[in-house]
């Protein structure tokens, strides 16, 4: 039996709701029927990737500017970073012709009815679903927090069809959606003593390349922020794949316990560490933000900027949600930030900014930060906590 579609959902086929409601709906059905889904179910709101001019390009921009004849959004729908903060861009050393094209792409998106938020955080920032909700989220380390953390319901969706599920208000029954797909497959009981965003990242990419993308029941974890989780969930999903996790006593999903066991120590950590860590890496960059900072990261990092200046030769951006900066500046926490001769960056991240050739070393409480600087920019890396991050920026 194949897959069944309602009367409403056949019209957008048939293209009676517009051209982009059409093409919309054609890649979610294949996607159904590659898949084998049974029906398609309604989501409650989407996050879109593939917002960065550096990564769409004239031809991705060509694709949204069509869709955007005649798209619009059903649901709530956020972006994914872009290359660049929408305002306050040339301060932070971005080229004209850039931003000019990244402004076209946003104005893209605006037209369709997105909420032109670009932050790979939504649930900090209002586009926040509940426990057991199906949503289309794309960014690799909010699927796998919407999933785990908040116990939604995602697929990792790739630009395309997150911005399809967007202008049709559905997507098909298909992996993650099915209760089935969401059992744990191996068992971690953690031995390490963890305390930062930092630590929470190294042990993400611990189990991430230890698992691939199989299902993580995580055990002997006492205490873990809103932040750790962040930092946890986008390093799984970088060096893993992983979109969703179970962490006993934190995350709400109901799972079987898995027989297979794995453990991981203190020493697994330090290798992760050392991993990361360059030993030439001559630092010129200093990334707090990946994923994006919330408001509590903001005001430890501006207590400890106040009546500070950074050094000669170093920059130093803290990305952030454009909400959160705002929140930021009404609390005075962008001024001292500011004042010392860092920036805080909303809109962007240093994993999609066009930063190739600008910096030959990061320094950042991040794993997946690291894993793109290296990959993409080529940039030595070294990974620490916040506060030594900052420190080292005014040292």
């Amino acid at each position: 039996m194949g897959l069944e579609l309602k009367p409403e959902e056949q019209e957008m086929l048939e293209g009676k709701h517009g051209k982009a409601a059409r093409k919309a709906m054609e890649i979610i059905t294949t996607l159904g029927e590659i898949y084998g889904a049974k029906r398609l179910i309604p989501v409650s709101s989407v996050q879109i990737a593939g917002v960065s001019y550096d990564n769409l390009g004239e031809a991705g921009l060509e694709y949204l500017s069509e869709m955007a004849e005649d798209g619009q959004t059903r649901v709530l729908t956020t972006l994914n970073p872009a290359g660049m903060d929408m305002l306050e861009w040339k301060k932070h050393g971005i080229r004209e012709d850039f931003a000019k094209n990244q402004q076209r792409v946003v104005d893209a998106f605006e037209k369709m009815g997105v909420v032109t938020t670009c932050t790979c955080t939504p649930y900090l920032i209002g586009n926040l679903p509940h426990y057991g909700e199906h949503i289309a989220w794309a960014e690799s380390s909010a699927v796998c927090f919407a999933n785990s953390v908040i116990g939604a319901f995602t697929n990792r969706e790739g630009g395309p069809s997150a911005l399809a599920a967007a202008l049709t208000g559905v997507t098909a029954e298909y992996g993650l959606h099915l209760e089935e797909n969401r059992i744990a497959q191996v068992k971690y009981e953690i031995h390490a003593d963890l305390k930062n965003t930092d630590d929470f990242g190294l042990l993400g990419q611990v189990i991430g390349k230890r698992t691939g993308k199989t299902i993580p029941y995580i055990v002997g974890i006492k205490n873990a922020t809103t932040e750790h989780l962040k930092s946890f969930s986008a390093s799984i999903a970088t060096y893993g794949g992983v979109a969703i996790f179970h962490m006993e006593g934190v995350t709400p999903n109901r799972t079987t316990i898995p027989d297979v066991v794995e453990v991981v120590t203190d020493d697994d950590l330090r290798t992760a560490r050392t991993e990361l860590d360059d030993e030439e890496a001559e630092i010129d960059f200093i990334s707090v933000g990946c994923p994006h900072a919330s408001i509590k990261e903001i005001a430890e990092i501006a207590s400890i900027l106040d009546g500070k200046t950074v050094a000669e030769g170093k920059t130093v951006w803290i990305t952030t949600a454009k909400p959160t900066k705002d929140l930021a500046m009404k609390m005075g926490y962008y001024d001292k930030i500011e004042r010392a001769g860092a920036f805080l960056v909303a809109d962007a991240c240093c994993a999609v900014a066009p930063l190739k050739g600008r910096f030959t070393g990061l320094m950042t409480d991040s794993a997946k930060a690291c894993f793109y600087a290296r990959g993409k920019n080529k940039f030595k890396t070294e990974i620490r906590t916040v506060e030594e991050c900052i420190r080292e920026a005014i040292s």
